[in-house]
């Protein structure tokens, strides 16, 4: 066989799909040199062979991917609770959220860098989000209510930009992975001078087995790109199968701005990760750049505290793949921000405990003991069979992957031709005369075939054309150390948080004020990529035991035909043949092993969820205003009272209250202006009412009230008693600060003095309730 036969062969790989048979090939040589109708003819014919695999392999990724993030969105739907759409959900911070929505509304955009009623800067991005929900359902001639528009936002944040997110962030590690091309290392192969040498009696045999080893290569060319898909398909579900997030945070205060930045970090590591490659390229580097930056601080605007997060899941990948000139500046970076955030920390928080880091959080208790917290992480918080079945794919599939990284780079480290260009089955080289001699016979043994293949079972990328930077041959070692280090440094700090305690605990886990709920928002992160790595790394495996199974019967077809010729010819049908069942064992039964247990493992994680029926249990009795206690923030007494009280008073008046008793939820249900419109008013900023309004008022000097209450707005000042702080709020650490204003004996004797006139008495529907006017001069 000629080199140019050989090469002619091998096109099958160019077309994508396309093959070809020795007698197609010579029917188009021969109408390419005659220049006649049959050119036609075979353009007719081959052009819709070329085009829809071509067409598939661009389509087939958005495809799977608009499938994925729609079944994500499905899923969040199907689990949000619907009792939130009109009524708020009662918890910490709920009210805070809803109330800089309102501002927005009120205020404009401009608001936007002073939401906290004392005008100090929160992270807006979600509540703008929300403001502008509102503004384009009023375009359309609906009215969009605070909760409604509350409500989108979290959906379109953790149904459709997490689960994109990740699966982009799962991609990349894919594409890296699995990055290099065997088809350029096939035609190289094939032009050797040996194939020149080859008598022309064995052409048409070895151009029929050159066929079946390009289909084998078009096979594995396939095989990963679907497994790629395959992957890309369940990412986004397995993303919203957890209860670590979106979930947990909705009810954990909700903790809704650090949840909308978490929701956007996958876009940010992503981008710094591509960033790095371009450094290492030398390439791009500042289209990466502006990209990292821009996503940077859009992050930051969504909660600045999601720095942390961040920092703590690159600090493995800035070590393992930056210059050390690079890490030393990343380093010293991170150390003027711990400064700077122990600083804003000093300055902010007044307390007396900062020089004894065992006396912080002292109110927290440990939840879970060390085995759960450490089940927890390695289970990515799922429950029960799908727990066991992700912990035992996590586990196995990052040993392979680290037995796939070392093997690759010893491959890459030698010098042996076999060793460049071996792929799943390496003794199906590009030369397929070199297969029937006796070295090529050697070289297909059982034995070899799991070296050779693990480490460049799947190196081919179909879906990342324009990555920026040049594989290099630890690559795929770099990551995997990388992702298991990341892992583990999340896992520290989980334990840390949920089981141990004293200084250094304490120390370790502070960035997220030692809060459960936070970081395991961190486990998807670094979980989800080092899984599904480690199904691309066992599905390599499967492969490889498959091929050489399915090899060893076949070892008998090779002959040793022309034995006088330099280079033996093979006895085509029995090794075609052989190509074939190798062929579909080496490249599809890895991928359709590890597909089938992905689905799996996605489909039962939707079936068996307690933990997430649980949160969204939690939110409803959270939203419900059937409460046992009546003294809770939100009951059908609470509700009326408060309608009530907006039909006396007006929207303009200031109403002072107790904002534990929830009164507070006045601010968004009926529009009304309550003084403390938050649990956290904060009265440690200076040039503020609400420290001077509590201190005048838990003074019993009513003269001192009135000069401090009546001043604060035109319209008249009213105080509201709604009875006791609620129960569920005990846990807020400044309630004592509110005291007096559910102090009935100082009351009473404000009353008495003038300083209060009840305008209207609620004793029907709680002892005590009642409005009050202050006594002012208007």
């Amino acid at each position: 066989m000629t080199s140019e036969q050989i090469t002619n062969t091998g096109s099958v790989m160019a077309n994508h799909g396309s093959i070809q048979t020795p007698a197609q090939t010579q029917l188009r040589q021969n109408g390419s040199s005659n220049g006649g109708p049959s050119e036609r003819k075979c353009d007719l014919r081959w052009r819709p062979a070329m085009l829809h695999p071509a067409s598939l392999r661009v389509l087939l990724p958005w495809l799977t991917s608009i499938i994925g993030i729609a079944s994500a969105l499905c899923l969040v739907i199907a689990w949000f609770p619907s009792t939130v759409w009109n009524t708020p959900i009662v918890s910490s911070d709920a009210p805070a959220h809803y109330y800089f929505i309102r501002r927005l509304l009120d205020e404009g955009l401009g608001a936007a860098l002073h939401l906290w009623p004392h005008n100090s800067f929160y992270p807006p991005l979600f509540h703008v989000c929300a403001y502008f929900v509102i503004k384009i359902a009023a375009l359309f001639g609906v009215q969009c209510s605070i909760y409604a528009a509350f409500n989108i936002t979290w959906i379109i944040a953790s149904g459709v930009i997490f689960p994109s997110g990740m699966l982009v962030l799962c991609r990349y590690f894919l594409q890296r992975w699995n990055r290099g091309n065997p088809i350029p290392r096939i035609s190289q192969a094939s032009s050797t001078p040996e194939s020149s040498s080859v008598s022309e009696s064995s052409n048409v045999s070895n151009q029929q087995v050159s066929s079946a080893v390009n289909r084998q290569y078009n096979a594995t060319f396939d095989a990963t790109f679907v497994l790629q898909n395959l992957i890309g398909l369940f990412v986004p579900v397995l993303a919203v199968s957890s209860v670590c997030h979106p979930y947990g945070l909705l009810n954990a205060g909700p903790l809704i701005a650090f949840g909308f930045a978490t929701s956007l970090l996958p876009f940010l590591i992503a981008a710094t990760l591509r960033l790095f490659d371009a450094i290492a390229a030398r390439e791009h580097i500042v289209k990466w750049l502006v990209i990292t930056a821009v996503a940077g601080v859009v992050c930051l605007v969504a909660h600045p505290r999601i720095a942390f997060t961040y920092a703590l899941i690159l600090v493995p990948f800035i070590v393992l793949r930056l210059p050390w000139k690079l890490i030393l500046g990343a380093f010293i970076a991170m150390c003027v921000g711990a400064v700077a955030f122990v600083a804003l920390m000093l300055t902010s928080f007044k307390s007396d405990r900062w020089a004894n880091p065992a006396s912080w959080f002292h109110s927290h208790q440990p939840s879970k003991n060390l085995w759960e917290s450490i089940s927890f992480c390695f289970t990515d918080g799922l429950d029960g069979f799908p727990a066991i079945l992700f912990a035992l794919l996590l586990i196995a599939g990052t040993v392979a992957a680290f037995v796939c990284a070392f093997r690759r780079a010893a491959v890459c480290s030698s010098d042996s031709l076999s060793a460049a260009v071996s792929t799943v089955a390496p003794a199906f080289s590009a030369d397929a005369d070199a297969l029937v001699s006796d070295a090529a016979v050697s070289l297909v043994s059982a034995s070899d075939l799991p070296t050779a293949s693990c480490s460049d079972a799947a190196d081919v990328s179909l879906s990342a054309p324009s990555e920026p930077s040049r594989p290099r041959r630890n690559d795929r070692l770099r990551d995997v150390i990388a992702l298991t280090a990341a892992f583990l440094l999340v896992t520290l700090v989980y334990v840390c948080t949920v089981t141990l305690v004293g200084a250094l605990p304490n120390i370790i886990s502070s960035p997220w004020y030692r809060d459960e709920n936070r970081i395991m928002t961190m486990l998807p992160l670094v979980a989800l990529p080092l899984l599904v790595i480690g199904v691309n790394a066992l599905s390599e495996c499967v492969s490889v035991c498959a091929a050489s199974a399915s090899f060893v019967p076949s070892a008998s077809s090779f002959s040793a035909k022309n034995s006088a010729s330099s280079v033996p010819s093979l006895s085509s049908a029995s090794a075609v043949s052989s190509v074939k069942n190798v062929s579909f064992a080496s490249n599809w039964i890895g991928p359709i092993a590890a597909f089938l247990v992905i689905a799996i493992l996605a489909v039962s994680a939707q079936i068996v969820c307690p933990s997430r029926t649980a949160a969204r249990d939690a939110i409803i009795a959270h939203s419900s205003l059937n409460q046992s206690n009546p003294n809770e923030q939100l009951t059908e007494q609470k509700i009326t009272v408060l309608r009530k009280v907006m039909e006396r008073t007006g929207t303009q008046a200031t109403i002072i209250s107790d904002p534990l008793n929830g009164s507070m939820y006045a601010e968004t249900l009926f529009n009304a202006s309550m003084l403390y419109p938050i649990i956290n008013a904060r009265t440690d900023v200076p040039s503020v009412p609400f420290g001077k309004v509590e201190t005048a008022f838990a003074s019993g000097d009513g003269q001192q009230v009135l000069g401090t209450v009546c001043p604060l707005t035109d319209a008249p000042e009213y105080f509201l008693t709604m009875g006791d702080q609620a129960q569920s709020l005990q846990s807020f650490p400044y309630r004592a600060q509110y005291d007096s204003f559910h102090n009935e004996e100082l009351i009473d004797a404000y009353v008495d003095g003038g300083t209060l006139v009840k305008v209207a008495d609620y004793s029907q529907y709680g002892q005590g309730w009642a409005l009050y006017r202050f006594g002012c001069a208007d």
